[in-house]
């Protein structure tokens, strides 16, 4: 039988992949067989992820790209469907993140963080979709958070930006099927270089690992399977869905 899960002779689209999960992520379908195009501002850092991928013997390129700047974006997307005649899958991985007090923080902060993780998303999967839709196949996996689907304080713009994303999903898989899927993976609180004043808060720490079910912090690696399961044919009949990837911790926490 053929493996649902490979994505030999796919090409993928990876923003935000030159460091963190964007990073674990191209690596974890180019080693399913995707060709990934690792889009990213910080070209050092997606040098340093594509060097990575073809040691292991895969194939990527470097996408510089600020997904905020639209004209950019439509034109790097243009360039690269005319390059490689397709864009199979999108993962909108790119974001960032504030931390402080909501009546401390300025409209302008709040603002570039829906800029870039909601409305650069949105815009990004328009344009990819547009694509699919016309090739009449696509997967798009938009990278939400836990705090799409609960929330905490001094996250004002994340955790709004978040839940639009699992609104946005829910849209585009109406709007994009039935030849075009598109899902959310909500991650719990992995390790990786935004969180690392968390991950050094042991007070934060123990109370993360004490309410998760699995007790422990979540690992790049603990995504890989909902992110192929949503990115294959494995997850053709899945649309419109979050799967949530925390180790229990929203359980725990209802």
């Amino acid at each position: 039988m053929a493996d649902p899960f490979s994505l030999k002779g796919r090409v993928a689209l990876v923003t935000g992949a030159s460091r963190g999960l964007g990073r674990d992520m191209a690596r974890t379908l180019a080693g399913h067989g995707a060709r990934v195009l690792c889009a990213g501002r910080t070209v050092k850092g997606l040098d340093a992820t594509v060097r990575a991928i073809r040691r292991a013997g895969g194939a990527a390129e470097p996408v510089p790209l600020d997904i905020t700047d639209e004209a950019a974006m439509r034109e790097t997307v243009a360039g690269l469907i005319r390059r490689h005649r397709r864009i199979d899958v999108l993962i909108n991985n790119a974001g960032i993140l504030y931390r402080q007090p909501a009546v401390d923080t300025l409209t302008e902060t709040f603002r570039a963080t829906v800029e870039t993780d909601l409305i650069a998303q949105f815009a990004l999967a328009r344009e990819v979709g547009r694509h699919m839709l016309t090739r009449k196949r696509g997967r798009i996996v938009n990278i939400a958070s836990v705090l799409g689907v609960m929330a905490r304080g001094g996250v004002a713009g994340y955790v709004s930006a978040k839940h639009g994303l699992v609104g946005l999903t829910r849209v585009l898989a109406a709007e994009f099927g039935p030849d075009v899927t598109v899902n959310a993976i909500a991650p719990g609180y992995i390790r990786t270089e935004i969180n690392v004043a968390l991950q050094k808060n042991e007070d934060f720490s123990d109370m993360l690992e004490r309410r998760t079910a699995a007790r422990r912090w979540g690992h790049p690696r603990d995504l890989r399977g909902a992110l192929l399961l949503l990115a294959s044919d494995a997850g053709a009949y899945i649309t419109g869905h979050t799967l949530v990837v925390d180790g229990g911790l929203t359980t725990a926490l209802n």
